[in-house]
C-alpha cells in the first residue's frame, strides 16, 4: 500500500488498523471542547507525527493516522478528512479549511480490474506555510510547495509550486506571490 502498489482494503491487518484508529477518533470528536490535552494527547497517538502548538478541531477523520506526518504549528479545522492510505506529508504552519478533503487512495479505471477490489495509493505532500481554503480536495499524488494557497472549493489533481495562489477544478496557478 505505502508503495503505491495494488493492494486489498479488506486485508485482515489493514482492517484492523482502521479499527483502531476508529476507536480513537470516535473518543477525539466527542470529546467536550475543554478537553483539550486529551484531544492532543488522542492526536499525538493517532498521527505517525505531529510538531507543536498543532490543532485539530472535531469531527476529524482518517483511514489510519499513523500514515499522517505533521510539522509545527498544524491547524485543521472542523470536518477535515484525509485519506492516509499512504503518506500524508503536512509541513510546518499549514492551514487547513474547513471540510478539506485529501485522498491518496484511489481505483483502477478499467472497470474489470475495479471490481476484484484492488486499489492504489499515491503520497501526498503539503509544504511548510500552506493555506488550503473551504471544501478544497486534494488528489493522490500531489504535492504542494511553500508559501501557497489553494483556494476554497479547488480540485488539485496535479502538483502545485511554491509561492503561488491556485484555485478552480482542476486548480490551476492563478499568480505567483511575494516571499514565496
Amino acid at each position: 500500500m505505502l508503495a503505491n502498489q495494488p493492494y486489498w482494503a479488506a486485508d485482515a491487518e489493514l482492517t484492523a488498523m482502521r479499527l483502531a484508529a476508529q476507536h480513537q477518533l470516535y473518543r477525539f470528536n466527542h470529546s467536550s471542547p475543554a478537553q483539550t490535552e486529551q484531544r492532543q494527547a488522542s492526536v499525538r497517538s493517532l498521527f505517525g507525527s505531529i510538531g507543536v502548538n498543532s490543532e485539530i478541531i472535531p469531527p476529524f477523520h482518517c483511514d489510519y493516522g499513523c500514515h499522517i506526518r505533521a510539522g509545527d504549528n498544524l491547524y485543521i479545522n472542523v470536518n477535515c478528512t484525509i485519506l492516509d492510505c499512504n503518506w500524508v506529508t503536512l509541513g510546518d504552519d499549514v492551514l487547513l479549511a474547513p471540510n478539506v478533503q485529501i485522498y491518496t487512495a484511489y481505483h483502477p479505471v478499467e472497470p474489470t480490474l475495479r471490481q476484484t477490489g484492488v486499489e492504489m495509493a499515491a503520497p501526498i505532500t503539503i509544504g511548510n506555510n500552506v493555506w488550503i481554503g473551504g471544501g478544497a480536495i486534494i488528489c493522490p499524488g500531489v504535492t504542494i510547495g511553500d508559501h501557497t494557497t489553494i483556494g476554497a472549493g479547488s480540485v488539485v489533481t496535479k502538483s502545485v509550486p511554491s509561492g503561488v495562489v491556485a484555485a478552480g477544478n482542476p486548480c490551476r496557478v492563478i499568480r505567483t506571490v511575494e516571499n514565496g
